[in-house]
């Protein structure tokens, strides 16, 4: 038997699962992404570590990793389908201190010296590091 879904008199819905929710918001590209990262413990809903399934309601705040940034917010609005950013962003209010917390780490990783990467060394590279192996 399929769970009901509980809607409002005006239609609105109360409830969503929190993975539909991430994708609809645009945090995550696909469901599947969404409940992986709910399920390695990169998102909790009301400081509690949550499962995909969790049923989130209007009010909810959730924390969620992506990358280097971690993001605070507070859900505004549910909706089950995914549609355009614009849409999307009117789901959510980031919070003030999230958003501020995230353009300070982001200002640190741009003021830290870049590592050089190795590359593959082209052929005259591997000329002198063949020569420089022979004097040895």
């Amino acid at each position: 038997m399929a769970k009901q879904q509980q809607n409002n008199k005006d239609g609105s819905q109360t409830r969503l699962r929190l993975d539909k929710w991430l994708w609809a918001a645009r945090f995550y590209k696909t469901r599947s992404l969404a409940k992986q990262a709910i399920e390695g413990g990169k998102v909790q809903c009301d400081g509690n570590r949550a499962k995909p399934a969790k049923e989130i309601e209007v009010g909810a705040e959730v924390r969620l990793r992506q990358g280097f940034d971690e993001r605070t917010v507070v859900v505004r609005a549910l909706s089950e389908q995914r549609r355009g950013a614009p849409e999307a962003q009117l789901l959510y209010d980031e919070t003030a201190e999230s958003i501020k917390l995230r353009e300070d780490l982001a200002e640190q990783r741009k003021s830290q010296p870049k590592l050089m990467t190795p590359s593959k060394p082209n052929k005259r590279d591997r000329r002198l590091i063949h020569r420089f192996k022979q004097i040895e």
